[in-house]
């Protein structure tokens, strides 16, 4: 199958009692990744984002998005823009991680599961 296209790594915890669980995924998209690679990372993300909590984290490698206008200047980073969108995850980190961009992202669909993130590695999970 073409997920295996992708270089993600995707861990259910368990939650206590009435808690539920969490997904938590990570993920590296090369800045040259194709297409078909981002389509099978999408699927991915979207299957995931079902769950009752999801924190996603990785390098998306989408130097151009603008996060405080969601917009993007190239087709492959509006197109993860769409992603985030359809899947309603909200981006946490609000500081830039290398050179004035926002490349190592943490996402989550549920308000107040992560909070405090910073990019230098403090903990962040609630």
């Amino acid at each position: 199958m073409d997920e295996e296209l992708t270089k993600s790594l995707w861990v259910r915890i368990k939650g206590r009692a009435g808690a539920g669980d969490i997904i938590v995924g990570v993920c590296y998209r090369p800045p040259d990744q194709g297409d078909q690679a981002d389509e099978a990372l999408y699927r991915q993300i979207g299957a995931a984002s079902c769950s009752q909590a999801l924190v996603l984290m990785g390098d998306f490698n989408h130097p151009d998005i603008c996060w405080r206008d969601n917009a993007a200047e190239r087709k492959q980073s509006r197109k993860f823009l769409e992603c985030v969108d359809d899947d309603f995850l909200l981006q946490v980190i609000e500081e830039s991680t290398r050179r004035g961009a926002m490349l190592d992202l943490v996402l989550t669909n549920k308000e107040g599961l992560v909070r405090g993130c910073q990019a230098q590695g403090k903990p962040w999970l609630q």
